[in-house]
């Protein structure tokens, strides 16, 4: 009984940290931005897509994948928010989750068109592949290595907003707008750097996730882009601590779900984000990062 509950306990941390990748970049651009992105999830996808295409077709190392694929990413991010997203900011939510609701669907067919509509099957990583014996049962050595990638980015990000020059920039510019524009921040700036590094994070986690997942397909952003809004909302709208142990308590919620109630394991997660809504409505940490 023990070993079971240890091994489900860490496939629900190793999947917590892969949902934490992506919420803690939809996070970040609410946070600062105000826009609640339904294409976060899609930038996941390309991430995943682009990271294989390196790896299958031009013949290079895993790694390399990880970092070019990312990279692709942000242009996409770019664009996306220079000549789409800047034309909605003062507009009423509604609108925003329609465009980027409508981007969703331009990139699940972007993605038809470029991939195929069939699922592509998931490479190993050289040096990360097989398992290794933890409470008497295999678990996979890949697995660690993304319990360790997550934690470490969440130090990171961290550091970055709280310690550097320009995370007091972004902190001023989510606090007041206005103000941090009168100081002489370029607002419009640096909304656009947030917006790809929230892009650049759920890309790499998408990256990070194709040796993890077993198959690539069209979907596979809006199942994660799913359990990323109810980490946010579950944590609180802006706050990457909460962003954080929402993820982790998702992806527990998930893996026991899965393993000892089957027939409930898709309505949990539903059922969970009902009740928070219902008695802590803001979210458990909200306003806790600023």
């Amino acid at each position: 009984m023990l070993e079971s509950l240890i091994h489900v306990s860490l496939t629900g941390i190793s999947a917590g940290m892969f949902i934490w990748l992506v919420a803690s970049g939809l996070t970040l651009i609410f946070g600062v931005l105000r826009v609640l992105n339904f294409a976060h999830g899609s930038f996941y996808m390309l991430g995943a897509y682009l990271c294989y295409t390196v790896l299958r077709y031009i013949g290079v190392d895993f790694w390399l994948g990880v970092i070019v694929g990312p990279l692709v990413v942000c242009v996409v991010g770019f664009l996306m928010e220079r000549f789409l997203l800047r034309q909605v900011y003062d507009l009423e939510l509604p609108y925003q989750l329609l465009l980027t609701f409508a981007m969703v669907l331009i990139f699940d067919e972007l993605v038809k068109m470029i991939w195929g509509a069939g699922s592509i099957g998931s490479p190993t990583v050289p040096g990360l592949s097989g398992s290794i014996q933890i409470a008497g049962r295999n678990f996979p050595v890949y697995n660690l290595f993304i319990m360790v990638v997550g934690p470490l980015v969440a130090i990171g990000l961290w550091a970055f907003l709280e310690k550097s020059w320009w995370g007091r920039l972004i902190r001023a510019a989510a606090a007041d707008r206005e103000m941090a524009a009168a100081i002489g921040v370029r607002v419009p700036a640096l909304y656009t750097a947030v917006f790809v590094f929230g892009a650049w994070l759920s890309a790499v986690g998408g990256a990070l996730a194709v040796p993890y997942v077993g198959l690539l397909t069209t979907g596979m952003g809006e199942a994660v882009i799913i359990n990323a809004f109810v980490v946010v909302v579950i944590g609180g709208l802006g706050s990457l601590q909460g962003a954080f142990l929402g993820a982790l308590f998702i992806g527990l919620l998930n893996s026991f779900g899965t393993r000892y109630v089957p027939a409930l394991d898709m309505f949990l997660t539903f059922i969970l984000m009902g009740v928070v809504l219902l008695w802590r409505p803001q979210g458990f940490f909200a306003g806790v990062d600023r």
